[in-house]
């Protein structure tokens, strides 16, 4: 004991215990976790050395809450990478600031609980040697110890410009590196605009991307047999998970977490190469559904913009089906107003849209975000018998949740795979496994097409492409090859089901035929990870990072396990691939300056017994809006009650990046029919705000109606503004009824 106390005195105790909370955890776990990058290492002894000359000899509570902030960000790149497959990226960082995100997301426990243990051990220590010298003063570091980390920072840089790694970004950085990287590029980007003066780029090539191509020799000679049309798009699932898609790829991936999806795919035609443009849910939605490459950043989702739209809802896949005789159905498992897609589904044709609030039978396991994935196959399999009754042909759109993080699963899963993670992709495996063997049972397969695909994909770690890489299982009553070579993506599913069909495809749409063959290859894009890709449809692959440097890579594909590396270039070249990006994003509004929503309805809200967090019980679909700089943005609302001898208690959130906004907003104000909420508020945005999102919440019993919920974003100066708001009432009443 005096042995052990003595080292706690020791006048460096205080340095070792420094360097082991801010460079040995940080490189241990590092190393358990197999992000074995030479420049990772780098990363942690560079920004872990400034850390040391910033915080040693400092007082423990000034240290302290730096510490903290390092662990947390630690913590959070890693968990973000084993839930999804990626980086944080600065929207991220504000996102995980919501506490009640953050115990939302943890309710099934942290990937790695051993980290955050680690982590507080090392903490813990590090107080005690600060306690045990708090009355003497440790000994200086030498005058220019901060040297040898800046120097070993501008080598890590000196190297990346010279020759990237083709590592995922967790493999090369440390996340406040990255973050501090790309701050620092952004100001680089912007000099360099403000030296080329009037110097302007030329407009990018954007043909080979927008075209809509229907050219190749069809797979069938005749308009396909199947009476209906079936869409199951499984949360975050990657195409690596296939395993034809495996074996056509060479893939190096291996583990098999779903073998009964990989046994259909022996039925069916699978298309390895299969691209998914971008993260979210809503995002992949649009793509598949409408023909169209929604934004690849954070501004507002093209599903959202759509709802002023008259005319371009129409081209999208239910419309399309309605126009020719189908019914159409669009059944999720987790609540319907969160992202708007209450409005957006029957905006885009869906006849009738319904979530959780449709399944009415207990569910075998309670997860946050929704119904289980066994829960949701056996209710959808009723509706799918319900539609079966039907004089109609029908088009079924199916969205599972279970696979979105925290990943529960049941006890049984949880003993028999290695993380929740995998645990929860097996549970969607055999749920979807007996949904399929419904189907047969019934002779449904007999005349429905089905498309199997994912909405994004969570990713795996040291897997290439992993975050853009989808899959496509078509299963039709007509002989199709097992595997569909070219590449496709998200963006082509509404032409291929039309032309499937024989049915005319309006020419606003985007994308090839996956039930055709095309002679040549073709240009498509993603944007995952933080990363820029694009291929040019003439064997050359580039990725771009947020450094805006791109590395191009021979790859007949996109999707491939591996390439030859071929070079890089930055500067006016990379800018273009960037510009091809923001126009393939362009906004569905005339001007990003006259923007008008209306979220009310006349529909019946039920209220929970009490709010439980942010997300789930969000009663209203205005998230993710983008406001640009200069302009006003104003908020109309009306609510009430249904029932006379009720209250409902509601509050109004405002967050940006999932970062509350401070604003004089409404909490927990009484609402009865006779005296119902109505508020008009306004907000000026002298900065561009991105996704930015309402969180109206309340909580009572009975039922609410929001009659208006209203965002109006335009310049200050302009007028007419009362009249437009009753308009956009009147218009979502006329809708509703």
């Amino acid at each position: 004991m005096k042995v052990f106390y003595r080292h706690l005195t020791h006048p460096l105790a205080s340095l070792i215990a420094l360097i082991g909370c801010v460079l040995l955890v940080p490189m241990g776990l590092r190393l358990a976790l197999g992000w074995s990058d030479p420049l990772g290492y780098l990363s942690d002894l560079g920004i872990g050395g400034l850390l040391i000359a910033l915080l040693y000899r400092r007082p423990w509570w000034l240290a302290l809450p730096v510490l903290l902030a390092w662990s947390a960000l630690t913590l959070a790149s890693i968990e973000l990478v084993s839930a999804v497959g990626r980086m944080p990226n600065p929207s991220d960082i504000h996102y995980l600031t919501d506490p009640q995100f953050v115990e939302n997301s943890t309710s099934g426990g942290f990937a790695h609980p051993w980290l955050a243990a680690l982590q507080l051990a090392a903490l813990a220590f590090w107080l005690a040697i600060q306690w045990t010298h708090r009355p003497r003063q440790a000994p200086r570091l030498p005058r220019h110890a901060w040297a040898v980390p800046v120097l070993l920072l501008m080598g890590h840089g000196a190297l990346q410009s010279w020759r990237p790694s083709e590592a995922d970004q967790w493999n090369v950085f440390n996340l406040p590196h990255q973050l501090v990287t790309a701050g620092i590029a952004a100001g680089q980007d912007q000099a360099r605009q403000w030296l080329d003066g009037d110097t302007v780029d030329p407009a990018p090539a954007m043909a080979g991307l927008t075209r809509l191509d229907l050219d190749g020799n069809r797979l069938l000679a005749e308009p396909g047999r199947a009476r209906n049309v079936l869409v199951i798009a499984l949360e975050g699932i990657p195409g690596a998970y296939v395993s034809a898609n495996r074996q056509a790829l060479k893939s190096s991936y291996q583990e098999n977490l779903m073998p009964h999806l990989s046994a259909w795919a022996e039925r069916g035609m699978n298309t390895p190469d299969y691209v998914l443009h971008s993260h979210q849910t809503i995002r992949g939605l649009y793509a598949m559904l409408c023909g169209d490459y929604d934004k690849l950043d954070d501004g507002t989702p093209k599903g959202v913009e759509m709802l002023n739209q008259t005319q371009r809802n129409q081209a999208c896949l239910p419309a399309q089906l309605r126009q020719n005789g189908f019914s159409t159905h669009f059944l999720q498992g987790a609540g319907l107003r969160f992202m708007a897609k209450d409005r957006i589904m029957p905006h885009i044709g869906f006849d009738t849209t319904l979530g959780m609030e449709w399944f009415t039978r207990p569910a075998y396991l309670e997860f946050p975000w929704g119904k289980d994935d066994r829960t949701f196959f056996e209710g959808a399999l009723d509706y799918v018998g319900q539609l079966q009754q039907t004089d109609k042909p029908w088009m079924l759109t199916l969205l599972t949740v279970g696979t979105h993080q925290p990943y529960s699963a049941p006890d049984e899963y949880l003993q028999r795979y290695d993380t929740a993670k995998q645990a929860a992709v097996g549970y969607l495996d055999d749920a979807l496994a007996s949904f399929l063997a419904g189907l047969e049972r019934q002779g449904i397969l007999e005349n429905t097409l089905v498309v199997i695909t994912s909405d994004e994909s969570h990713g795996i770690d040291d897997v290439r492409l992993a975050s853009s890489w989808g899959f496509n299982l078509t299963l039709a009553p007509e002989p199709l090859p097992r595997i569909k070579s070219g590449t496709y993506g998200h963006v082509d599913l509404t032409a291929s089901i039309l032309d499937y069909f024989g049915f005319a495809v309006p020419t606003s749409l985007s994308g090839r035929s996956l039930f055709r063959d095309y002679p040549t290859g073709r240009e498509i894009m993603s944007f995952t990870n933080g990363k820029l890709r694009y291929h040019d449809g003439k064997g050359t692959f580039t990725e771009c990072d947020f450094l805006q440097h791109c590395r191009y890579y021979t790859s007949e594909g996109f999707i491939a396990d591996r390439a030859t590396y071929g070079g890089q270039y930055s500067g006016q070249r990379a800018r273009l691939i960037g510009a091809q990006a923001m126009a393939l994003g362009q906004t569905l509004m005339r001007t990003p300056l006259n923007q008008h929503y209306q979220f009310g309805s006349t529909d019946k809200i039920p209220l929970p017994a009490q709010v439980t967090n942010d997300w789930t019980d969000n009663l209203i679909g205005a998230q993710y809006l983008e406001m640009p700089k200069g302009s006003q943005t104003r908020v109309s609302l009306t609510i009430r009650t249904v029932e006379a001898d009720h209250a409902a208690y509601i509050s109004l959130k405002a967050k940006e990046f999932e970062k509350e906004v401070l604003m004089d907003l409404p909490t927990d104000v009484a609402v009865t029919p006779d005296q119902p909420l109505v508020m008009n508020i306004s907000f000026d945005n002298p900065q561009q705000r991105k996704a930015f999102s309402f969180h109206l919440l309340g909580h009572g019993v009975g039922a609410i109606e929001i009659s208006d919920f209203s965002v109006v974003t335009e310049l200050p100066e302009q007028t007419d503004q009362p009249q437009y708001l009753d308009d956009m009432q009147e218009d979502s009443e006329a809708q509703s009824s």
